[in-house]
């Protein structure tokens, strides 16, 4: 996470997406005892993500609950990873309306993508959300381009986190027990992400394709880092 946070900053992107996933420590909320309830690592856990649409570098991420805070924190830290002027998306969720402006004030070309849901489904579908019907387009601040208004790519990377850690695999009984361990797993993929994995579609990884690196990372140069720190440390 150290060296993400050194190294994944001025960046030049053109467009930025960002959403929210879901996923829980300890026990669902439902389960969390009396004592535990309300405090942070106990119950529901959301992943701040925000993604380059154009080399799929996964910019910023943020551990927290899915209110106003934690949507300033992750506001911030994004803000501070640009070199430019941006457009932005994301979706409807009302507590990013404060966060960008308090992060980027009028500096930034800002829209929702708001979707439409239909009824909720009767079927034995549990996991499943109500069908969705239609997105609508908000323009919120400056001029964003209507063609570049999605949260489509940060959506699939969603996917490809579920698909990668198995304590984001609904239905699980790998979940996390210590939301530090649930950061530290959520930091080391997005290190694999950035600089190991291969996207298909670019050839290369996201921070070869961001400039941030030349080469594609083995695993063995992400577990050097850490031998760093250790040196370091002592």
């Amino acid at each position: 996470m150290e060296y993400h946070d050194k190294t994944v900053r001025n960046l030049t992107c053109k467009r930025v997406q960002c959403d929210e996933i879901w996923s829980f420590c300890y026990a669902k909320d439902k389960n969390v005892p009396e004592k535990k309830r309300g405090t942070f690592g106990f119950g529901d856990v959301w992943t701040w993500v925000a993604i380059d649409a154009d080399t799929k570098l996964v910019a910023s991420f943020t551990l927290g609950t899915r209110g106003a805070q934690a949507a300033k924190r992750f506001m911030d830290d994004l803000s501070s990873r640009l070199a430019n002027r941006v457009q932005l998306t994301t979706d409807g969720h009302r507590v990013y309306l404060q966060a960008v402006e308090d992060a980027f004030g009028k500096d930034i070309d800002y829209a929702m993508l708001i979707k439409l849901y239909g009824e909720d489904r009767h079927t034995e579908a549990r996991y499943s959300p109500a069908e969705c019907i239609g997105c609508r387009e908000q323009a919120i601040m400056g001029r964003p381009n209507p063609q570049y208004i999605s949260t489509s790519h940060v959506e699939r990377q969603n996917l490809t986190m579920r698909m990668s850690m198995r304590r984001f695999t609904r239905l699980t009984n790998a979940f996390s027990k210590k939301v530090e361990n649930h950061y530290w797993a959520i930091a080391l993929h997005y290190m694999h992400y950035n600089f190991c994995r291969v996207h298909k579609t670019l050839r290369v990884t996201p921070a070869m394709e961001a400039g941030l690196t030349d080469h594609v990372w083995e695993i063995e140069e992400i577990a050097g880092l850490l031998e760093v720190d250790a040196i370091k440390a002592a």
